[in-house]
């Protein structure tokens, strides 16, 4: 908490300085944690040439690469509105319905993604109901891909059939129940760790492989890693995040003009990124590891436990309504 009042103070301080830099521009942080390499650094500065095109008075001071924190400090710095824009995931601990970010097969592939999280898709307005109970709310949402599971070198296993493939097998889940929920039903023993532990377990064997891996975190950890089995029970997602108080109090023709820089980011973000996913992919597989696909009866088995458990326990979280409305706009039948 410490660390977050110091970064704060830097950015606060920042802000001064950009006033009294320039008086007459209308000056506003934008930020995201990540390398110029990630898709929320291209959604930035797109999102920038975009609202310079329309002609807003508004001139973003961009961070990026966590100067101004790791996503979870950025999140919080949003709510707060020392930030008033960030490009970030969903950060739970300020409502646990923001878990819903992890729900599994939500969709298919890229095309039902973008009908579901795209723009014109019901999941934005799902989330922004959430969003706005801790003040915020969300200008569209960043793909950056769909997560499947890695297994380590050594293990010699190329577990497709859940569960008949999966005992005896440690698995690394992010720290959320339904994740947990997910790999134990499926036979595995689920083991819930941080993100920043994962590489260092997988080489020394703690674990025997990890779950929620997008292909470009497979290619970065290529070297202890020897099957990929293309499991896209996850589509990880991120949010071009805006603080609601300073979002309402913008005059009405500038945030015509951010909504509008957004949608054409979106709309250009959502091609990069599936482009990104499917580069990273062939990479891994230039990389000597074992892509492998679930037949259509293996991932049809994987899609019936979830869609019988971790559904109807989702919604336990996020309430009926809600979950009401994920089925409508995913097409999930209720099981």
């Amino acid at each position: 908490m410490e660390i977050n009042q110091l970064i704060k103070a830097v950015v606060l301080t920042s802000v001064s300085s950009c006033v009294a830099f320039n008086a007459a521009a209308e000056r506003f942080i934008l930020a995201q944690a990540y390398p110029t390499d990630h898709v929320f650094n291209f959604a930035a500065e797109t999102f920038m040439g975009e609202l310079e095109a329309t002609g807003s008075e508004y001139i973003p001071q961009y961070h990026s690469g966590g100067d101004l924190g790791d996503w979870q400090s950025q999140f919080e710095q949003a709510v707060d509105g020392v930030i008033p824009v960030t490009i970030s995931f969903g950060a739970s601990e300020f409502d646990k319905r923001l878990d819903l970010t992890w729900l599994g097969y939500v969709a298919d592939d890229w095309d039902s993604a973008k009908e579901i999280y795209g723009q014109e898709g019901g999941m934005l307005d799902i989330y922004n109901d959430i969003f706005e109970d801790i003040g915020l709310h969300a200008l569209g949402i960043v793909p950056t891909g769909f997560g499947s599971m890695a297994i380590r070198k050594g293990v010699g296993k190329v577990p497709v059939a859940f569960p008949e493939d999966t005992k005896g097998l440690k698995i690394r889940t992010v720290d959320v129940p339904i994740a947990v929920e997910r790999f134990s039903d499926w036979g595995f023993s689920a083991v819930p760790m941080p993100y920043g532990e994962l590489y260092t377990s997988l080489q020394l064997g703690v674990i025997d492989g990890r779950g929620f891996g997008p292909s470009i975190e497979i290619w970065q950890m290529r070297d202890v890693l020897e099957t990929y089995i293309l499991t896209k029970d996850y589509f990880e997602q991120g949010y071009f995040l805006v603080n609601k108080e300073w979002w309402e109090d913008l005059p009405a023709e500038e945030r015509v003009k951010m909504q509008e820089a957004a949608k054409n980011t979106m709309r250009i973000v959502w091609e990069k990124a599936e482009n990104i996913d499917a580069d990273y992919l062939e990479k891994v597989k230039d990389a000597g590891i074992n892509v492998v696909s679930l037949s259509d009866d293996q991932m049809d088995k994987a899609k019936a436990s979830i869609y019988a458990n971790e559904w109807p326990n989702m919604e336990k979280t996020v309430g009926k309504d809600i979950m009401d409305q994920v089925y409508t706009v995913s097409g999930v039948k209720k099981q």
